[in-house]
C-alpha cells in the first residue's frame, strides 16, 4: 500500500485505466460530451472529497491546475450532497472517517485465465477509499445519471463493474462499492458489490478479455 501519486502514475505495471485505453483502440464508439471536461472536473471533485491538501481555495487550483469560481461551486455543492448523505448512512460516514484515501496497491505475477489459457500480468491500482481494518474498499463517481435507473445503466455503459472486479481481484477482496454524485441534482447514488455477484462476475469477464488481449499484444 503506497500514497504516492506521482510514483504511481510512473509505474509500469497494467492498470484498469490501460484497459480502457486498449477497449477504446480495439473497440471505439461515440463519445457522448466532452469527455477531458468531465474528467477535469471529476479530478476536482475526488480532490476536494479525498485530497483536499491538494486544493487551494483562495487561488481555485488543485495542484497546478486551474479552475473557475462556477466549477468550485459546483464541486463544493456536491461535496455537501456527499457529507449530507452521511448523516443518514452510516456506513458512508463510517468511510469518509476511518478510509484510507487515494492509496494504491501492487500485485505482481498476478494469475489470469481466458477461455482456458493462463498468463500472467504485473497489475496496479488506485483506490479512493481503502478500509484496512475490513480489507476492502471503494471508488467515488461523479455522474450525469439524475436517476438510480440511470446510474445503473452507467455501471455497466462505463465499465464502473470492469474497474471493481479489476480492484478487488488485486486486493484479494471480497466486498467493494461505489458512491456516486450527480452532476444535474447532487443525488447521491450508491453500488454494494460481493465476489460471485452479478456486477462481479460481469466485470470480471469484461477484464479478463481485455487483459488477455493487452498480454497477447506485449508479447512482442
Amino acid at each position: 500500500m503506497n500514497h504516492n501519486p506521482d510514483e504511481y502514475y510512473n509505474r509500469s505495471e497494467v492498470s484498469n485505466s490501460d484497459l480502457t485505453e486498449l477497449k477504446n483502440i480495439l473497440h471505439p464508439r461515440i463519445q457522448f460530451g466532452n469527455k477531458e471536461a468531465a474528467f477535469r472536473f471529476g479530478n476536482l471533485v475526488d480532490a476536494i472529497i479525498t485530497e483536499p491538501s491538494r486544493v487551494n481555495y483562495y487561488r481555485l487550483t488543485v495542484d497546478d491546475v486551474q479552475y473557475n469560481e462556477d466549477e468550485f461551486r459546483h464541486a463544493r455543492e456536491m461535496h455537501k450532497a456527499l457529507r449530507m448523505e452521511a448523516r443518514r448512512d452510516p456506513f458512508l460516514a463510517k468511510v469518509l472517517a476511518e478510509s484510507d484515501t487515494q492509496c494504491f496497491m501492487v500485485n505482481h505475477d498476478q494469475q489470469f485465465e481466458y477461455g482456458g489459457f493462463p498468463f500472467t500480468l504485473d497489475t496496479r491500482c488506485k483506490w479512493d477509499w481503502w478500509l484496512k481494518m475490513f480489507h476492502f474498499g471503494g471508488d467515488l463517481k461523479t455522474t450525469f445519471a439524475a436517476s438510480q435507473a440511470e446510474f445503473d445503466e452507467a455501471v455497466d455503459y462505463f465499465d464502473w463493474d470492469r474497474s471493481r472486479a479489476w480492484y478487488m481481484d488485486i486486493a484479494r477482496s471480497n466486498r467493494d462499492f461505489i458512491y456516486a454524485i450527480s452532476k444535474k441534482n447532487c443525488r447521491i447514488f450508491k453500488k454494494f458489490i460481493e465476489r460471485g455477484d452479478e456486477i462481479y462476475t460481469r466485470g470480471r469477464e469484461k477484464y479478463e478479455e481485455l487483459a488477455f488481449q493487452y498480454w497477447c499484444f506485449n508479447l512482442y
